[in-house]
């Protein structure tokens, strides 16, 4: 009772009671005394408490109670041990405290008392009294678990580096340690134990604890690397520089070949797809090679890299050899520090020559990144003659016919030179602004930038500006951009006057219309909004003088300022259509913005349309229309009165036949304004079956002929382009719901059958969209009418169309649209594919494929049928998993097989027939182009082309299809 009471006033803040200052202050005997009955009690209380109730009871919380109180003072007498005591009792107290009956086998809920027993065993490590290293084991090896469970273990990974020292005190080769060893490799994976100061004092530690363990370590980082983060990686190779600093005798020996060495190899041999590349490359670029300033460091690389590095250069494999380039350059100068300053250059000579002669595309370009870099850091090393021949090379390797890399890397070392060497060597390089590959184009361009840049190179002596324009006009968006940004200044200088900018664009629009249309695309990425704005402004004073002569400078001009553009050139009017052009442009750029601030697009709104209206009066050119259409679709219809009232008359006096530049814009104009419900309108109105003839006379304001045509025109377009689609499909219920209904029941029932009339073919045009218009609004229309429109039901809709209504037509007719049934054969394949068909809709097809063989010219649709027919079969064929329900079940396929059968011997019939009729026309129904092996991936179809051009891209998914397929296939054997 009274240690337990010790106890509490021990925990008791509040109390001013110390356990520890009551045993120093005690008398020698008195302490041995007290030490001697510790140890009886704490043999007699557990000895008083059964194995099977040390979970429960009072009786067992008394003992954990009396158990904690011995564990407290035994500490407490430790940290007061003097020289001399005899610690006998408390030696034998430690190891009952330690022994398994009270460590191993305590509760959860007893977490306290188990600390203050590691505790003890701790002090008694660091006391280093006898058998100091069973104790010391004991709190090393806790305090390694402990590390790992904590979600802040900051303070545990601080006390195992307190008690590193008790590793020396272990056996690695004993079975016995295997737990401990085991937990130490999971060090370096933990990164706590990584990132934390005082874990990578332990890790660094763990590289001098057996010569042995250096390779576990080296072969557990290794495993891990694949998953360590680019932060990881640099704390690892912190961490393995500093125990290689730190390493003396056979540790040393063993670090530089189990580790640094195998690193090398490994940077070496990898290949560059492997997701481990670039972080071994890491660390050793990273420590090692940027400590070269370190003649230790130096030496070390030097007789390292010699084994390996040359024997790399000129292996078989060009990938080794391009690895070795690049570790070549990374690591130069190698040499010996100990070797006098003749051999060195020696060595640097024999380096450099070995790094441009080889073979390989990929090796050549790796040597010539690498050699730039050499240059760039150790220009004072090398003789003029080396440096001048490294010159002649690199112009050898920018016109490198058998490699794009080769001619790319060129332009990355120029950027890396310095400007009066640019100056001699690009004016001989300058047709590379043509190159065939883009990112050589790109490359060269960059050179240009910076030597813009520093002001010290004129890009115009290299390349001339028409030649730049013209690239500019016709080259893709990465090279684009950046002759953009190389003339960004030349043509639109910000710091000069507006009126300057103007004449700038002119200059440009002049010199070339397609590049100035590409200018001022990507203008808004170098200059604020408000600049783009101003200049579309200075362009609407120009234009403003343009017509002066023929109107009041008081109704177009908006201030005196503004009158006085006397000295604005008077322009001709395939100018004046590309500076209407760039205004749209321009304003497509800036539409964000315009919409994040309303006073801004106000303004504009109220500028431009002051002027429209004078605009399309003098400009009637049909090239001055179309931007002007564009411009007028950007701002509200109340800003265009004039024009806006005029669109839709405008698009319902068109004529049946017009171009797609005669109705775009005006289509675009009602659908930004919103009005596309009017242009529905219009066309269901000339789609409608009220009186049944296409003739008809439809009254909306005015009377005109109705045009099927021409409304199926609008339709396709509005659907075909994702802006007015957008617009068409937000309608509403109402407006789609009557065009679907028309387009359903016009023109399939009425048409007559004579092929001359021009209804058949409206008809089957009728029946292509009313399948479009299906699938655009059961994909986008959330609604109960559209709901019953499925996709199995509206095709089984269209069967049931094609057989009753327009199948006859096809066979009248197939001269004038064989794309309608081609493209229809080839949605009920796609259907049948994705696992979409029932029986009914494949014996419907089948029956519409046997009609369609049967009927006329139809023999071209023999490819599409057999399409149908494979994927028909293959469907049929699907695994059951229960015999027996297949036994008392009625074959569904039966049918369809059987059919199949009767469509295949009828296209043999067909092909024999028209092979000997008419041999050329038969070989047109067997596509022989089809049966050609590609050579290459343009030669295989669009799809397939353009998906395997994106996955031979990425070699980590070339791998993994590669690995698939393998798979696949070894799986079908």
């Amino acid at each position: 009772m009274l240690l337990c009471l010790c106890v509490a006033l021990q925990k008791d803040k509040a109390e001013p009671f110390d356990v520890e200052e009551v045993v120093q202050e005690m008398p020698r005997d008195q302490r041995q005394t007290l030490w001697g009955k510790l140890a009886l009690l704490l043999q007699d209380v557990l000895q008083e408490l059964p194995e099977e109730s040390r979970e429960e009871g009072m009786e067992a919380k008394h003992v954990m109670a009396v158990v904690d109180g011995v564990t407290l003072v035994a500490s407490a007498s430790l940290n007061v041990l003097q020289e001399g005591d005899s610690y006998s009792a408390l030696l034998e107290t430690a190891h009952r405290l330690h022994g398994w009956s009270v460590l191993e086998s305590l509760p959860v809920s007893e977490a306290p008392l188990q600390i203050h027993i590691l505790t003890l065993c701790e002090t008694w490590w660091k006391k280093s009294l006898k058998e100091k290293e069973k104790f010391g084991r004991t709190a090393f090896l806790a305090a390694l678990q402990k590390s790992f469970t904590l979600k802040k273990p900051g303070v545990e990974i601080q006390r195992v580096w307190s008690l590193h020292d008790v590793l020396l005190s272990l056996d690695f080769t004993s079975e016995d340690n295997k737990q401990a060893t085991d937990l130490l490799l999971q060090c370096f994976q933990f990164p706590n134990f990584i990132k934390n100061d005082d874990g990578k004092r332990f890790l660094v530690f763990l590289f001098s604890w057996d010569v042995g363990f250096v390779p576990m370590i080296h072969g557990t980082v290794k495993n891990g690397l694949e998953f360590y983060s680019k932060t990881r990686t640099a704390h690892i190779t912190e961490i393995y520089f500093r125990a290689w600093k730190k390493a003396s005798g056979d540790f040393l020996e063993q670090i530089e070949s189990s580790c640094v060495q195998d690193l090398m190899r490994s940077a070496i041999l990898l290949s560059r797809s492997s997701p481990v590349f670039d972080k071994v490359r890491q660390v050793i670029v990273n420590y090692f090679h940027k400590k070269k300033s370190c003649p230790r460091v130096e030496k070390m690389l030097y007789h390292l890299y010699k084994p390996v590095l040359w024997r790399a250069l000129s292996a078989p494999n060009f990938e080794v050899r391009a690895n070795a380039a690049l570790l070549f350059a990374e690591a130069f100068p190698l040499h010996n520090p100990e070797q006098n300053c003749s051999n060195m250059d020696e060595t640097i000579q024999k380096q450099l020559d070995t790094l441009l002669n080889d073979t390989h595309p990929t090796v050549r370009s790796s040597a010539t990144l690498g050699v730039c870099k050499v240059l760039a850091k150790f220009w004072e090393l090398f003789p003029p003659t080396i440096i001048t021949d490294f010159l002649k090379k690199m112009m050898e390797l920018a016109t490198d016919s058998s490699s794009a890399d080769v001619r790319c890397s060129v332009f990355k070392v120029c950027k890396r030179l310095s400007i009066p060497i640019l100056e001699k060597l690009l004016p001989t390089l300058k047709y590379s602004l043509h190159d065939s590959s883009e990112k050589v184009r790109a490359a060269f361009v960059d050179v240009l930038i910076k030597g813009k840049e520093v002001r010290a190179l004129k890009f115009w002596d290299v390349c001339q500006t028409d030649h730049l324009l013209t690239r500019l006009a016709i080259d893709t968006h990465p090279v684009s951009k950046r002759i953009v940004d190389l003339l960004f200044k030349s043509f639109f200088p910000v710091s000069e006057p507006e009126r300057e900018w103007c004449c700038r664009c002119i200059t440009l629009i002049q010199m070339n219309p397609a590049a100035a249309r590409k200018f001022y695309h990507y203008a808004a990425q170098h200059t604020a909004s408000s600049n783009i704005l101003n200049l579309m402004l200075a362009i609407r004073r120009v234009l403003n003088s343009c017509i002066q002569k023929n109107s009041e400078l008081s109704e177009i001009n908006d201030s005196n300022k503004e009158n006085s553009a006397q000295a604005d050139p008077l322009l001709d009017t395939v100018t004046v259509a590309r500076l209407l052009e760039v205004v749209v442009i321009m304003w497509k750029t800036v539409e964000k913005a315009l919409k994040r601030n309303e006073d801004a697009r106000k303004y504009m709104f109220s500028k431009f349309g002051n002027v429209m209206s004078k605009y399309f009066q003098a400009f009637e050119d049909e090239q001055c229309t179309a931007p002007l259409v564009q411009l007028a679709s950007f701002m509200p219809p109340a800003a265009v009165p004039t024009f806006s009232c005029g669109v839709l008359s405008r698009l319902r006096r068109m004529d049946s036949g017009a171009a797609p530049a005669q109705y775009s814009q005006l289509l675009h104009c009602m659908c930004s304004w919103g009005l596309c419900a009017d242009v529905l309108e219009l066309t269901t109105d000339w789609l409608s079956d009220d009186k049944g003839n296409a003739n008809r006379k439809v009254r909306i304001q005015e009377t005109v002929e109705a045009k099927p045509d021409l409304a199926l025109t609008y339709l396709e377009y509005l659907f075909n382009h994702t802006s007015t689609r957008e617009k068409v499909l937000s309608v509403g219920e109402g407006p789609l719901k009557q065009l679907h209904t028309s387009v359903l029941n016009s023109h399939l029932s009425s048409a007559s059958e004579d092929p001359e009339r021009p209804e058949v073919e409206t008809a089957l045009r009728v029946f292509m969209y009313h399948g479009r218009l299906s699938a655009h609004l059961q994909h986008n229309v959330s609604s109960s009418y559209f709901r019953f429109i499925t996709f199995p039901s509206f095709c089984s809709t269209m069967l049931q169309s094609s057989i009753q209504r327009v199948l006859p037509l096809f066979v009248q007719i197939l001269s004038l649209d064989l794309v309608v049934i081609l493209n229809f054969l080839t949605v009920c394949r796609d259907v049948i594919l994705v696992g979409l068909a029932d029986k009914a809709f494949k014996d419907q097809i089948l029956h519409l494929c046997l009609l369609t063989l049967v009927s006329g010219e139809c023999y071209l649709c023999v490819p599409a049928v057999l399409h149908i027919l494979k994927e028909v079969v293959t469907d049929a064929f699907v695994p059951v998993e229960n015999e027996r329900d297949l036994e008392n079940q009625e074959d569904p396929t039966s049918f369809n097989l059987g059919m199949v059968a009767k469509i295949f011997q009828v296209i043999i019939e067909l092909l024999a027939r028209r092979l000997r009729k008419e041999p050329e026309k038969g070989k047109q129904m067997s596509h022989p182009e089809e049966m050609i092996t590609p050579e290459s991936v343009e030669d295989m179809p669009p799809l397939s082309s353009v998906l395997l051009s994106v996955i031979l891209k990425s070699p980590c998914v070339t791998s993994s299809l590669l690995n698939v397929l393998v798979v696949k296939m070894g799986t079908a054997v």
